[in-house]
């Protein structure tokens, strides 16, 4: 089968993270913004053209403060660096219907490789417009520190407020084109 191109379906996709909060808790948030380039055979992604961009400054926990702090120098310096990206490198088959996605992933103006485990989770007509749709879900650990992401706090009872994982996952509806 040849690549297609494929396009995000914003309001059924997300990119979401959590992180360790105060060593007893996990904060979790979301990017609201974002797109892909998808080139892709969706029944076999080995030799897909993947490359994702996130808008920085969708960053959304829920919480305006903490959201302007990760906004800040401190974290994104969103300022200076408004986008994270990832660009596929290497795609490798798993199982039938999963991959190991490596590619380069950049936060902060720092790029280091990442690993996702990807889950095609299938396609089917849309039943509105008679779109092909595919359904894919992911999942990585990046440690932020080695993005530049290295602000912390102690607290009391020891530890620090903010963990060094992140685990970032994602769920993508993607729309075949032409």
């Amino acid at each position: 089968m040849t690549k297609t191109v494929w396009t995000v379906d914003q309001v059924h996709s997300e990119i979401g993270f959590s992180v360790k909060h105060m060593m007893i808790s996990k904060a979790k948030g979301t990017f609201d913004k974002f797109d892909a380039v998808i080139e892709a055979d969706v029944e076999d992604l080995t030799d897909a053209k993947i490359e994702m961009t996130i808008d920085v400054n969708s960053i959304n926990t829920r919480n305006e403060d903490r959201d302007n702090h990760l906004r800040s120098a401190d974290f994104f310096d969103a300022e200076n660096h408004p986008n994270m990206t990832f660009v596929a490198t290497d795609i490798k088959k798993t199982s039938s219907n999963q991959y190991d996605v490596v590619g380069d992933l950049t936060i902060r103006g720092t790029t280091k490789p990442a690993t996702l485990d990807v889950t095609f989770e299938g396609q089917s007509k849309d039943p509105m417009g008679g779109a092909t749709v595919a359904g894919f879900s992911g999942t990585t650990t990046i440690n932020r520190k080695e993005f530049g992401l290295t602000w912390n706090a102690a607290v009391e009872t020891g530890g620090v407020l903010v963990g060094e994982d992140v685990k970032i996952n994602f769920e993508l509806e993607l729309h075949k084109q032409g």
